[in-house]
């Protein structure tokens, strides 16, 4: 439906002033143009949500424990890495993806509670450990204990 069609159906058809229907026009613009302006924000001045962060880290240190190769579970450990310390952190690598770029600074970053940030870290140090090997069994082990850490 478009925008006439709707301003001209329902209730509006029955209203007798067009006051009602300037007033819809102006609550739909500006409706548009706050959703605009939020999606222009980039992701660190929107709320971060450290828990989403380390949810989908653990599902990359997951998908690295079940990698066939050890190119594919170093790949995921990257990501894994990359969720949990951010565009900003040590370790960060910019030349792999980031699937929490739109969710936050990191989970480690973003974490205010010691303990969850302690969690977080030693699941980090797991998923380096993993990234330091050419062992696919060894690297695999390391993810499969990042993703503990991370549940």
């Amino acid at each position: 439906m478009d925008f006439e069609s709707l301003l001209n159906s329902g209730p509006f058809t029955r209203m007798p002033h067009m006051l009602h229907k300037s007033r819809l026009a102006a609550r739909l613009s500006l409706a548009g143009i706050v959703t605009g302006f939020l999606a222009a924000l980039p992701a660190a001045a929107q709320a971060a949500d450290p828990v989403q962060e380390a949810a989908t880290g653990g599902v990359h240190a997951g998908l690295a424990a079940r990698a066939a190769t050890i190119e594919q579970v170093h790949m995921h450990l990257h990501h894994t890495v990359n969720c949990l310390v951010g565009p900003e952190g040590p370790g960060f690598d910019a030349k792999q993806a980031n699937p929490c770029q739109k969710l936050g600074n990191g989970a480690i970053p973003d974490t205010t509670d010691s303990a969850s940030k302690a969690k977080l870290t030693a699941a980090l140090a797991k998923a380096q450990a993993g990234l330091k090997s050419d062992d696919l069994t060894a690297a695999r082990k390391a993810a499969t204990e990042a993703q503990a850490a991370l549940k």
